[in-house]
């Protein structure tokens, strides 16, 4: 089984040990090739982890491979440096987008509460000269908002000619990669068609904001600080819709542990700062998160909705059943002794593989599953609370769940920044930009060709 993207190396067979789970592919970066050192060069290339993004056989071409290599530190300080010289015209705005799963991570890593953490990662940026830093929690808002409405219509239209459910989730880009790329039909056409929060923090940032700020989209160099690698896989494909053609949404993505690494390598002096807002807003806004144990919750926040639009019934507290292992949860919500909705969380390969199986015999009881590749949720994520020798930190993992757990939980439905954008960006919230700006299209249906079909 080879990696297209390794041109160096071949990826091993997956097997169901933890060693290969955790097995890593080296992408060979123009430092390497050169034999360059940067200003941080002892920060690890970018690696493609299988446990990650499942991309083992042919996922990712090698021109892929080569554009994932070259989203490291040294691109990002290519963009610093070159603000630095007198030549104006090839100055950017450099905007850096943090996701919420990370935060825990800076906030154990460095004994800190999660909002000093969040003071301390925006006031280090901005002392190497990045302008704006963002949250993308609001971006995850539409994208659950658009779920919540996307599971409803599917529901009401499902049929046994033409089965609308299930529906799972396409927030995670090693899980959407791995069914466009692997599984093809009969996974692809129960993909949820919203974006991903990053995707759609890339046209915030590159159309709304840019607006905003009378910039052209190519005159901005957005970062996004993630907990995976797999987000570097899905940067490529991030095309804005109303900007300049092949304008994309995200130009780098860095790994919380990549950043972490450049705070304990630098000796630049640091002044904690508030995150900013994409609103220019002054005041400093208090740190939410969604309802997920270690993730955004697309689950619980569907549930909810789907119960009091389907079914008039007020859910509170959802409660989880784990099923074959903690990684893989259920959820039913039940009346007169009838189940009314049966949902599924399912972390990891191995849960990943059993749903598949499932869907393929014909013999699935679910209406919605959240598959996120990472055993464990994003909080899990390989980018992040990492041992040396790449295992996960279970001490340090331990901690960001409980930091995690304590930030304070908001609806989507209730940030009025939200309901304001979908007005002021996008037209009203059934528009045809709402559809072009906060949804995609997954590559057709049909049977993946032989060499990539999967054997399980």
């Amino acid at each position: 089984m080879k990696c297209e993207h390794c041109t160096r190396k071949e990826c091993s067979k997956k097997t169901k040990t933890d060693d290969q789970e955790n097995a890593s592919v080296d992408v060979p970066s123009p430092a390497q090739e050169n034999g360059e050192k940067g200003e941080f060069h002892k920060l690890a290339d970018a690696k493609i982890f299988l446990s990650d993004c499942l991309a083992c056989d042919s996922c990712v071409s090698a021109e892929e491979g080569i554009q994932v290599s070259q989203q490291n530190a040294k691109d990002f300080f290519q963009v610093l440096n070159l603000n630095k010289k007198c030549d104006t015209s090839k100055h950017k705005v450099l905007a850096v987008s943090v996701c919420p799963q990370s935060l825990p991570y800076f906030a154990a890593k460095f004994s800190l509460s999660v909002t000093d953490a969040s003071r301390r990662l925006c006031g280090f940026l901005k002392s190497l000269g990045v302008h704006y830093v963002f949250d993308t929690t609001i971006a995850a808002d539409f994208s659950i908002l658009e779920s919540q409405k996307e599971f409803v219509r599917r529901f009401r239209q499902h049929n046994e000619e033409e089965p609308a459910l299930p529906m799972l989730t396409s927030a995670c880009p090693g899980w959407v990669r791995y069914a466009e790329r692997v599984l093809g039909h009969p996974v692809t056409p129960h993909l949820c068609t919203a974006k991903s929060p990053q995707q759609i923090m890339g046209s915030l940032v590159k159309d709304y904001f840019a607006r905003r700020q009378n910039l052209s989209p190519d005159k901005i160099f957005h970062v996004i600080v993630a907990p995976c690698y797999d987000k570097k896989l899905e940067a490529l494909q991030e095309d804005v819709p109303t900007a300049s053609r092949g304008s994309r949404g995200t130009d780098c993505v860095l790994t919380s542990g990549e950043i972490a690494q450049m705070m304990e390598q630098s000796d630049v002096l640091v002044r904690d700062a508030a995150l900013d807002t994409l609103f220019g807003d002054v005041k400093e806004e208090e740190l939410r998160r969604h309802d997920g144990a270690g993730s955004d919750g697309y689950l619980a926040h569907i549930f909810r909705h789907a119960a009091k639009e389907l079914f008039n019934e007020d859910v509170g507290e959802v409660t989880y059943r784990a099923l074959r292992n903690k990684d893989f949860q259920e959820v039913t919500l039940e009346k007169s002794g009838e189940v009314l909705l049966r949902f599924a969380a399912a972390y990891g390969f191995r849960n990943i593989q059993n749903v598949v199986l499932k869907l393929k015999k014909g013999k699935f009881p679910y209406h919605f599953v959240e598959v996120l590749a990472c055993a464990g949720g994003c909080l899990n994520g390989r980018g992040q609370a990492q041992t040396a020798d790449g295992r996960t930190d279970k001490a340090l993992l331990q901690k960001m769940k409980g930091i995690y757990a304590d930030i304070p939980v908001q609806l989507p439905e209730a940030s009025t920044h939200v309901q304001e954008l979908y007005q002021e960006w996008l037209d009203g919230t059934d528009s045809p930009r709402v559809q072009e700006a906060l949804h995609t299209a997954y590559q057709g249906p049909g049977q993946p060709t032989d060499s990539r079909d999967i054997k399980w």
